[in-house]
């Protein structure tokens, strides 16, 4: 069964990107390798903060929504319950 993942990215200056995605690893090398254009690359986000797993795509995509909509201080709650640190999780994941 296919899972899907909702994650949080951030930079140094802690600018959010939130995303959905089949396959969290690959889709966090890109991030890390600049692949993305646009806002990714433009802001250098290249540090997992926070993510969540499920097995419903429309149930992500819906997360996905409910997270962008929130205000800043809401994302920044979520992160830090779960990563007070705001650690890269997937500092161990490419060495």
């Amino acid at each position: 069964m296919k899972e899907y993942f909702v994650y949080i990215m951030t930079n140094n200056s802690k600018t959010l990107n939130i995303g959905v995605t089949d396959d969290l690893i690959r889709r966090v090398a890109e991030h890390k390798q600049g692949i993305i254009k646009g806002f990714t690359s433009k802001y250098l986000i290249k540090k997992l903060v926070y993510f969540e797993s499920g097995r419903d795509i429309n149930e992500a995509l819906y997360r996905e929504k409910q997270i962008k909509g929130w205000l800043r201080k809401k994302k920044v709650a979520l992160i830090e319950q779960e990563n007070p640190e705001w650690k890269d999780l997937s500092e161990d994941w490419f060495k």
